[in-house]
C-alpha cells in the first residue's frame, strides 16, 4: 500500500462529498475537482484546485472537454513500480493521482424525462468521467476508484485505520464496481439509441 497524496473528486451526486473531502484534506491529500463539485468544496472551506488549473488547459466546448488530458490519465494509469513510467511522468512534470471519486450524469433519468429530445440526451452523456473511472479502475493495483458515494465510509475507515492508505482488497472491489457501473451506463445509452430514429442531418 501507499499513502494517497492526490485525488480527483468530481461528482454529479454530491452526497457525502464534503465530509469525504474534508478527511482527504486532513491526510494532506491534494484535491483536483471540476466546476460543480469544486464550488461545493470551496463553499465548505475545503481547499481544492480546478481541473483547468491543474492541467493548465481551461475547460472548453461548453465543458465537453476538461479532464481528457494526458496529465490526468498518465497520473491515473502509470505503473508506479515501472522505472520507464516514472521517468516519463517526471519528464512531463506530471504527478501520480492515487484516488478517483467520480460519479456520472444520470443519463437514464434524463432519458425518462417527458418530452426530452435526442440532443438533450446526447449532450448529457458523460465522457470525461467515464474515461477517468476506466483509467483508475484499470490501475486498481495503485489507484482507489470510487463511483458510489455509499463507499466513502469504507474508504474513510481505511484511511484512518491505515494511516492514509486503502487496502488492495478494497481497491479491487471498488474497481469491479466501477466497471459494472460504466458497463451499465453504456448499455443504457446503447438501448436508447436503438429505440429512436436519428432523423435527417
Amino acid at each position: 500500500m501507499a499513502k494517497i497524496a492526490r485525488a480527483i473528486v468530481s461528482c454529479h451526486d454530491k452526497t457525502g462529498v464534503v465530509e469525504f473531502a474534508q478527511l482527504l484534506r486532513e491526510f494532506g491529500v491534494e484535491i483536483i475537482s471540476t466546476a460543480g463539485t469544486l464550488q461545493v468544496l470551496q463553499d465548505a472551506g475545503i481547499d481544492a484546485v480546478s481541473m483547468g488549473d491543474y492541467t493548465g488547459v481551461a475547460e472548453m466546448m461548453d465543458g465537453r472537454v476538461k479532464s481528457l488530458h494526458a496529465k490526468i490519465h498518465a497520473g491515473l494509469l502509470g505503473i508506479r513500480t515501472s522505472k520507464l513510467h516514472t521517468e516519463q511522468l517526471k519528464a512531463s512534470e506530471y504527478e501520480w493521482i492515487d484516488l478517483c471519486a467520480v460519479n456520472l450524469h444520470p443519463v437514464q433519468e434524463i432519458i425518462q424525462r417527458p418530452g426530452v429530445t435526442t440532443e438533450e440526451v446526447l449532450d448529457q452523456i458523460d465522457i470525461g468521467g467515464m474515461a477517468m473511472l476506466r483509467s483508475a479502475a484499470k490501475n486498481f493495483r495503485y489507484v482507489t476508484c470510487v463511483v458510489n458515494p455509499d463507499r466513502y465510509a469504507t474508504i474513510m475507515h481505511e484511511l484512518r485505520a491505515h494511516d492514509g492508505e486503502v487496502t488492495f482488497k478494497t481497491r479491487f472491489r471498488l474497481a469491479q464496481e466501477a466497471f459494472a457501473s460504466t458497463a451499465q451506463y453504456d448499455q443504457v445509452i446503447a438501448d436508447y439509441l436503438k429505440s429512436i430514429e436519428p432523423g435527417e442531418e
